[in-house]
């Protein structure tokens, strides 16, 4: 079996033709530019390209088919000249009527990455989903569905794809994050049991999702989430497959036969835009002890407008083990700081460093020697010690990164 590097959360800005899928993604972001930039600059072996439930995403893929750059691949996904695997998919918003803190019914939305192996079954999903009183416009991306997360887990089950939670944790359309403080408030055991893994999001990792029990037979992925071309392959996994198609991805999930995620590569959680709780009304980040409830200046509580309760905060109010218990199965988790997050890494010197080698080279394979012939030796060194986890973060909070402040003392 081979390891390959996984990005399986990345968005379609605008279609081939310019209609809008993703609103907020960038028009770069079309299905060519996306498994060209995985090819020849990030290195990603195996994309899920998550707006394939838009049927204007799928007659591009269709086109791209017709045209022999897309090949189905046996076992599921597509394949983009022998080189990157395509795992096509559809975020959707879904709907779920929990109770809120009051006592009172309200209504609350999750996001749910739902994964296919082929166009057929992604098809039918599209028109299942665009029936009456569920989306009102499956042409755009991440489209509110009016459909519990449970309902919608088992119909991509039952039309043969798989579904996950997308970013859990993070206070806008996160399951955890905003939705539920367990999945028994939303799902049975049966449909829970139907989920393979939970994505963490950027502002999670696999030491914070750990103190939650229900999650120990859960594998977790860390994906981009991107919404620019240079976002992809921000977080990744490496996952050990015998052939990258979707059978054996959705064999990894489930650790099948030794496939497995084998890793994953994300942000330090400080550097996420929504790690601590912030208050927009006097720009304040949380830095007490967790959970911060409210903003410690002004006193104002959480309401997810003008305070939002960060993810580290949220997971210490839902949690049910004081520490982290990480199950036998957990990869290893890495914090990694991309490229163009690193001070010093510039436009022009990351396009010395990518015109010759791929991000995924660039981060796990080249010397310090080979990474200063392209850029330069400062360029090295602050690479490598972000490689070393020697670089010091500020945490982010209410939608805005943290940022690297210095290396560690």
């Amino acid at each position: 079996m081979k390891k390959y590097f996984a990005d399986l959360h990345v968005h379609i800005g605008r279609t081939g033709n310019g209609a809008p899928v993703k609103i907020t993604a960038s028009r770069d972001l079309t299905v060519a530019s996306i498994l060209e930039e995985c090819r020849s600059r990030k290195g990603i072996d195996l994309v899920g390209i998550i707006d394939a439930a838009s049927p204007n995403v799928q007659e591009d893929l269709s086109v791209l088919i017709d045209r022999g750059l897309l090949q189905e691949a046996g076992g599921g996904g597509l394949r983009y000249r022998d080189s990157v695997t395509l795992i096509p998919g559809g975020e959707v918003e879904t709907t779920d009527r929990v109770t809120g803190p009051e006592g009172l019914p309200r209504d609350r939305s999750a996001h749910c990455l739902c994964y296919f192996p082929d166009l057929e079954g992604l098809r039918k999903f599209t028109r299942e989903i665009s029936k009456p009183g569920r989306v009102k416009n499956p042409t755009l991306s991440s489209q509110k569905c009016n459909m519990p997360m449970g309902q919608v887990v088992e119909l991509v089950h039952a039309l043969g794809g798989t579904a996950i939670p997308a970013h859990a944790f993070t206070p806008h359309k996160g399951l955890y994050g905003s939705c539920v403080k367990s999945f028994r408030d939303i799902m049975s055991q049966a449909v829970w049991d139907m989920i393979p893994a939970v994505e963490l999001g950027l502002s999670s990792d696999t030491y914070y999702a750990d103190m939650i029990s229900e999650l120990a037979d859960k594998t977790f992925v860390s994906n981009s989430d991107a919404h620019s071309l240079p976002k992809i392959g921000r977080e990744y996994n490496v996952i050990k497959m015998e052939d990258p198609n979707y059978r054996e991805f959705l064999m990894a999930l489930r650790r099948e036969k030794g496939r497995a995620v084998t890793a994953n590569y994300g942000f330090d959680p400080k550097l996420g835009k929504y790690h601590r709780t912030f208050c927009e009304e006097c720009g304040t980040t949380a830095d007490a002890k967790p959970p911060v409830p409210a903003c410690t200046t002004c006193g104002m509580k959480a309401d997810g407008r003008k305070v939002v309760m960060g993810v580290l905060d949220r997971i210490y109010v839902i949690r049910d083990r004081d520490g982290t218990n990480r199950p036998g199965h957990r990869p290893s988790y890495h914090h990694q700081i991309p490229l163009q997050n690193l001070p010093g890494i510039g436009k022009k010197t990351l396009e010395k460093l990518l015109s010759s080698h791929t991000e995924m080279d660039v981060l796990h394979r080249l010397t310090a020697e080979e990474i200063a012939g392209s850029a330069g030796p400062p360029a090295a060194e602050i690479i490598l010690l972000a490689r070393e986890g020697r670089l010091e973060v500020s945490a982010g909070g209410g939608g805005h990164y943290g940022r690297v402040v210095g290396r560690k003392q």
